[in-house]
């Protein structure tokens, strides 16, 4: 078959096979100028459907036919005849009318042209020719041998010439296993059957006729020869032609084209997958035909390609039916036939399924006899059927249609498969054999198929053409997993590198590793594989002859074959009247289950699952650079060793090569690389793709390991994503923004382990154990890596350290390299939200860097025996906290992230307390000095930091827990200043009453944040500290009553303060469970302020009064003393020896095993006897000495007095705690019916 470039070029839509072709009114190829037109026929009961429609067409509009004149000689040639016509074709293609010879590849050339409906949406892709042939198969006694492959859903029909076949075989040597198979079971004396003369007088006659009705004139040019006629026609022409041994692929120049501007867009992850030029440099294509000039590899040479439905069967065919347009009908088909001989029923078929697939209505039907024109008849498309001698039911046709199909499909179920559908002349028995499984039986390489090729690659553009779909569901995942499993099985690595590793590379592609498997019907028809047709892998099937039965419903055909014959079979049709039985062979798809795409939830399944494809890839691509002898040599099985560095000027050194690596562009690439590529060259683009692809796997392998808390692992992990960024680095010439926004995932993630690794330095141990474990793959992968790099640029941000200090420099470094990359020119438009990340991690890192120089400032003064002055290594640390909260502050700033803002500033307050306790003022008797200036700077910036804290956060509810935090921290730094104030008062410096002053206003404000409603785990301490802050103020008030002379109107105003702070100190200590003595303490005291009141009083009523009062707030005093008692009574239960019970008071410290302080509770009793026995000594006088009667309630209340004072006389000093407290139980009991209403307690 010779091609017609110019007719085609012209005709050619640009993008072939993306589009139907629809013509204009003018006419076209078909009767609807739409191209869509359902074709229905109603014969009696039975009703066809049919549509077909052009999606492509090399040939002009249809025109009138020439009606040759009656008597015309067609044995005489026109003047035009085997001349190019743009109405017949290309010359020698249609010549023969739909008698044409088919190519035994022609289905791969339409599969390639219209790869988006294979697989899925067609069921057959056939020259129209093979269709015909197979739908008369009961009616015709003729032999059939047809080449049967599966992709997908989609069956590939071809011509199977075994005649050619073996004398082809007798020169090269090849299909000798098919030839001795073929004669051992089918045809034991098999020889080349020869065409007779009138065979080629038909041919010849109608090919006149053909040039005739384009022409009508036949004297315009001279004859040719008509031996030389013949002698083309006959060995040239319509003689079969198969193709030598492939050994190496074939090419398709226009998707070459259009592939290699994509993947030099610079964006290896596109998502482009393509075969691109398939033969290297080194790989020149041999022919796939041997035709001399007419040589056309697997070209689509037909002259239509039509997508036809018939019935439920969608058919992608190929016809080359000259179609003429005439008068009143805008298409009919041309046919001579001989008046001598009636149409019979195979000629009627034919007439009418090349009508139909083509949407012709109409067939002009010329007769003549002995070469001479007779008539010219019309028939009716639909009329066909009917015609005398070839009456035919279109309902069996149509159920052949669909029994071929269901048979074909529920046998033919392995991809890469050859099949063979044979049926000897004469027979009545239909055979199907696997030729991959007898040629692998044979022990032939898979080479010795002239199908392996086309088909692999195929397999491979189907699958492409499937990832390439943006609205693809993840459903089909299965089938191209399959599709491309099947075409690297078919390849030989050494042949066909480069389909091996874009195979691999989509392999890998399939893995999703940025998000989780869906579930739901997405999971589910990820694990069925998401086609109804499923095909096993060669690995997980058994032999043919071992298989259960593959039948269908009906049981129509089996695999159990009892004649030695047929043993090798897959299947039978034992008759081909089974055909015609409707729905005989139902298509139930019950093929064995596939291959279903492996989903697991675990990522780091997936992602080595990803690894092992890229590294499959990876050894296709090194396999196929020539340049081996530069290379140093490695042991795939030896780590290699890599320098590692300490100390900071090693550190700064690795990051600014990092960021080099890092940098947006770089000078072009136009020398090879290091292993020998060319840039620009196949392999230089798909190493791009791998090791990208391995760099997100390890990535997500290492961000896995840290959810796990595997950080030894994880850093490992996140070490070799950035070998291979590192790599691609070497190898790119200019990284896009894609790159580097992953890129900076990648150090970020590194910063996030290295931080980890710092805080959980205890299990360093197991982290390096994980780290220093390696997996072959791993190591697999790292060698092909250095092949191009030597993969130390990032060896500072990965490796793993032993100071925890050095681990979080790693870590803020690798943030920082992270925010040059994002705030980059290329990077800053793509990556807002990653930004915002980074800086968020930046933030926290120098938070943490921060609070670990605070802690060793606060260990250092732990552990200075004496305080000095404040030492240069402090200030130091000091300075360097600082900057980083201030650093961190502006990260956190700059995303308006005021919780975090509000928390360094908290730190920076504890920072500026660490400072002020720096400076406290030490003498030389080791006894703490007045408080210091400093001390007061540093703990007003501390309250200013944390006041900052307060307004970023504005309100409570933005953030409770910080909030409250940092409520916290406020009051105490106010109520640790107040105390020091008051504690160690600078009199040096300052006047009692300013000081007095200062300490009233640090308590108010502390006791301000005291947050005593809102229930907390911290209510309690805010309870015990407002509580402290009241006594701590009464005490400060009592003492200036005492002290204060003169200003009467003053000493009246602290005796009022001090009597209600006083009694709000006794109230929340009440309210406490566990402060007793604090309690007692604060009751002790204000019974001395009374008794001091007293003293300075001149009249008998006003101290009796007074006295009457104080004994009052001592019997409150009963509740502290119960709480002693019953922490005691606990503490003595516990312990064993009865011994004890009456002697142990507490442990060496004082303290006893529930927390109380036995040694302040004595101290406590030393001053509570001495004014118990002061009060009531002095009551028993004052009453005794009264002039006026006493009243029997006076005496009686007397007496009591009297008796509880010589029971305090009488009591043992040295009585064991437990007893001396019981035995102040029960005298402040007998005394509390009898004492009065105690409002001298609360009074003022």
């Amino acid at each position: 078959m010779s091609s017609a470039p110019g007719n085609r070029e012209d005709c050619v839509p640009p993008d072939r096979g993306s589009e139907d072709v629809t013509l204009d009114d003018s006419g076209g190829d078909i009767a609807s100028t739409t191209g869509r037109q359902e074709l229905e026929m109603c014969l009696g009961n039975n009703e066809i459907k049919s549509r077909a429609v052009v999606k492509y067409s090399a040939a002009p509009p249809p025109t009138t036919y020439a009606l040759l004149q009656e008597k015309t000689d067609l044995k005489l040639p026109p003047a035009n005849w085997l001349r190019e016509s743009p109405q017949l074709g290309p010359a020698g293609s249609t010549v023969l009318g739909s008698s044409s010879k088919s190519k035994p590849f022609s289905s791969f050339g339409m599969a390639y042209d219209f790869i988006d409906s294979i697989g899925d949406d067609v069921d057959v892709v056939s020259d129209s020719e093979n269709i015909k042939k197979l739908l008369k198969i009961p009616y015709s006694k003729s032999h059939v041998s047809m080449a049967v492959h599966r992709v997908g859903r989609t069956l590939l029909l071809d011509e199977l010439d075994i005649q050619e076949l073996f004398m082809r075989s007798s020169q090269t040597g090849d299909w000798t296993w098919l030839k001795e198979f073929y004669q051992r079971l089918i045809d034991q004396k098999w020889q080349r059957k020869k065409k007779s003369k009138e065979h080629w007088y038909q041919k010849a006659i109608l090919s006149k006729f053909l040039y005739y009705s384009i022409n009508g004139d036949g004297a315009a040019e001279p004859v040719p020869d008509s031996d030389n006629t013949d002698e083309g026609c006959g060995a040239e022409e319509f003689g079969p032609s198969w193709p030598a041994t492939f050994t190496s692929t074939a090419s398709d120049s226009e998707e070459s084209a259009a592939h290699k501007e994509s993947l030099q867009e610079g964006v290896p992850m596109d998502s482009k997958y393509a075969l691109g030029q398939v033969a290297s440099k080194e790989q020149n294509l041999t022919t796939l035909f041997n035709e001399g000039e007419n040589s056309q590899g697997l070209r689509n040479d037909f002259v239509r390609n039509i997508l036809w439905t018939f019935e439920d069967i969608h058919m992608l065919v190929g016809s080359n039916m000259p179609i003429f347009g005439g008068g009143r009908y805008p298409a009919v088909s041309l046919r001579l036939r001989d008046n001598n001989k009636p149409i019979n029923i195979l000629t009627g078929i034919d007439y009418w399924l090349d009508n139909l697939m083509c949407n012709v209505p109409e067939l002009v039907m010329c007769f003549h006899v002995n070469g001479i024109v007779q008539k010219y008849e019309m028939i009716k498309t639909e009329d066909i059927p009917d015609l005398e001698n070839s009456t035919f039911s279109t309902r069996v046709v149509k159920d052949i249609a669909q029994n071929i199909l269901s048979f074909l499909k529920s046998n033919c179920t392995k991809e890469g498969h050859t099949y063979w559908l044979f049926k000897a002349s004469g027979s009545d028995i239909v055979k199907l054999y696997d030729l991959t499984t007898l040629c692998e039986e044979a022990a032939e390489e898979k080479c010795q198929n002239p199908f392996t090729l086309p088909v692999a690659v195929l397999l491979y553009k189907v699958a492409s053409n499937m990832m390439l779909k943006k609205s693809q569901n993840r459903k089909h995942y299965g089938t191209i997993r399959t599709l491309l499993l099947n075409c690297v099985k078919l390849l030989d690595q050494d042949r066909h590198p480069q389909i091996i590793a874009s195979a691999h590379y989509m392999l890998a592609e399939l893995f999703q590793l940025d998000e989780p498997p869906e579930e739901g019907a997405g999971g589910e028809s990820l694990r069925a594989g998401g086609s109804e047709d499923s095909y096993s892998d060669e690995d997980d099937e058994e032999d043919p002859e071992d298989l259960p039965e593959d039948s269908d419903e009906n049981g129509s055909f089996s695999t159990t074959l009892d004649s030695q014959d047929d043993s090798k079979a897959v299947a039978i049709i034992k008759s081909v009247g089974e055909l015609s039985v409707p729905e005989k062979y139902k298509s139930t798809h019950q093929i064995r289950p596939i291959y279903a795409f492996p989903v697991s939830q675990d990522k780091e399944e997936r992602c080595r699952h990803v690894l092992s494809y890229v590294l499959k890839g990876l050894k296709a691509v090194d396999g196929s650079i020539k340049k081996e002898s530069d290379l140093p040599a490695a042991d795939p099985n030896t780590p290699i060793p890599l320098k590692y560095e300490d100390g900071s000027k090693a550190v700064e050194k690795g990051i600014a090569l990092l960021l080099d690596r890092a940098g947006p562009f770089q000078e072009d690439r136009k020398h090879p690389t290091r292993s020998g590529m060319i840039p620009g060259s196949w392999q230089h683009r798909m190493k791009l793709q791998l090791f990208f692809k391995a760099s997100k796997a390890y990535y997500v392998l290492s961000d896995a390991a840290t959810n796990l808390l595997k950080y030894g692992r994880a850093l490992r992990y996140i070490k070799l994503a950035l070998q291979c960024h590192d790599a691609y680095c070497s190898v790119s010439s200019t990284l896009h923004s894609r790159v580097l926004l992953f890129h900076s995932q990648c150090l970020s993630l590194c910063g996030d382990i290295q931080l980890m690794l710092a805080q959980n330095s205890s299990n360093r141990a197991a982290y390096l154990e994980e780290y220093s474990y390696q997996t072959r793959e791993d190591q697999e992968v790292l060698h092909s890596l250095h092949r191009e790099s030597s993969c130390q640029a990032f060896n500072m941000a990965s490796d793993l350290a032993t100071d925890p200090e050095y681990q979080l420099f790693v870590s803020s470094k690798c943030y920082e390299a992270a925010y040059e990359l994002l705030t980059s020119g290329v990077v800053k438009e793509h990556g807002p939200e990653q930004l915002a990340q980074v800086l968020k991690r930046l933030g926290n890192i120098r938070n943490e860097i921060g609070v670990f120089y605070m802690n060793q400032a606060a260990a250092m003064q732990t552990e200075k025996e004496v305080k000095k002055s404040v030492s240069i290594a402090e200030q130091e640390i000091w300075k360097k906290s600082f900057s980083c909260f201030e650093k961190g502050m502006k990260d956190f700033e700059a995303i308006e992230d005021s919780t975090n803002t509000s928390l360094l500033l908290c730190n920076t307050g504890r920072l500026m307390r660490i400072c002020a306790q720096a400076h406290c003022a030490t003498s030389a008797d080791l006894s703490r000095g007045e408080f210091s200036p400093e001390e007061s700077l540093y703990y007003n910036k501390a309250i200013d930091y944390y006041l900052r804290a307060m307004r970023s956060l504005a309100t409570r509810g933005n953030h409770p827990a910080v909030w409250d935090s940092v409520n916290w921290e406020l009051s105490t730094t106010y109520f640790t200043l107040a105390t020091l104030l008051q504690d160690y008062a600078p009199l040096s410096r300052k006047a009692q009453e300013q000081i007095e002053r200062e300490v009233t206003e640090a308590m108010l404000k502390s006791l301000k944040y005291c947050d005593l409603q809102t229930e907390s785990a911290r209510q309690p301490l805010y309870q015990y500290r407002a509580a402290t802050i009241h006594h701590r103020l009464a005490s400060m008030y009592h003492s200036c009553f005492r002290n204060q002379v003169g200003d009467e109107h003053l000493r009246k105003q602290h005796r009022s303060l001090a009597e209600l702070h006083y009694s709000k100190a006794v109230l929340l200590f009440l309210s406490l469970k566990d402060a007793p003595c604090e309690l007692l303490r604060t009751l002790l005291e204000r019974v001395a302020f009374a008794e001091f009141t007293m003293a300075g009083q001149s009249s008998s009523g006003a101290k009796l009064k007074t006295l009457t009062g104080a004994l009052d707030i001592l019997t409150d005093t009963r509740h502290a003393f119960l709480l002693i008692h019953k922490e005691l009574l606990e503490d003595y239960t516990e312990t064993d020896c009865p011994e004890l019970t009456r002697h142990l008071d507490s442990g060496a410290d004082g303290t006893t095993s529930s927390g109380l302080n036995t040694i302040e509770v004595m101290k406590l009793i030393g001053v509570f006897e001495p004014s118990f026995s002061f009060l009531l000594l002095q009551l028993v006088k004052l009453m005794t000495a009264m002039k006026r009667k006493p009243s029997n309630k006076d005496e009686e209340l007397l007496k009591t007095y009297k008796n509880v004072y010589s029971k305090i006389l009488r009591a043992e000093k040295t009585a064991p705690l437990l007893s001396r407290i019981e035995l102040f139980l029960d005298l402040l009991q007998q005394l509390t019916p009898k004492t009065g209403s105690g409002d001298l307690g609360a009074s003022s």
